[in-house]
């Protein structure tokens, strides 16, 4: 029976390994805001993850540029990261987020996004917008809350 599951567990490996992304992979000087419906929430390491089914019609909020921030640990310019968002120009209606890792969404006191929740994320995709519609969350907004993802609270 143990043999079994760390066959299994081997087997698995490379897929949890393919799911998970350096930050260098991702284009930071281009913040991209998604708004959508949580159509599935995993709630694990190597983070957290979930998919955001965007509306037919995307839009930035009008009051993005102002909303307030959290301060992090990491030196993360957030209020010009909101003046500086946009839409993606790739037509995508899902993608897949990276959050953070578990221990990083404790430290926020992140409550655990359930499927169907509207959630906001202001984050980088890959560059060039190649590759899957896969954004890595800088700054997550759900239940009116804004969250600071790269780092620790400050």
């Amino acid at each position: 029976m143990q043999r079994r599951t760390l066959i299994a567990a081997a087997l698995s490996a490379p897929l949890a390994a393919r799911a998970h992304h350096g930050w260098s992979s991702f284009d930071q000087g281009r913040p991209i805001w998604l708004e959508g419906r949580a159509t599935k929430v995993a709630w694990r390491n190597p983070h957290a993850e979930l998919t955001l089914e965007l509306p037919a019609d995307p839009k930035l909020p009008a009051d993005l540029a102002s909303r307030p921030l959290p301060a992090q640990s990491a030196a993360v310019d957030g209020p010009a990261l909101l003046k500086a968002a946009q839409l993606p120009t790739r037509k995508d209606r899902v993608w897949e987020v990276e959050l953070a890792p578990l221990t990083r969404m404790d430290a926020w006191k992140v409550p655990q996004i359930k499927v169907g929740e509207t959630v906001g994320v202001l984050g980088f995709t890959f560059t060039g917008e190649k590759g899957d519609a896969v954004l890595r969350a800088e700054y997550l907004f759900v239940g009116g809350q804004a969250y600071g993802l790269r780092s620790s609270p400050a």
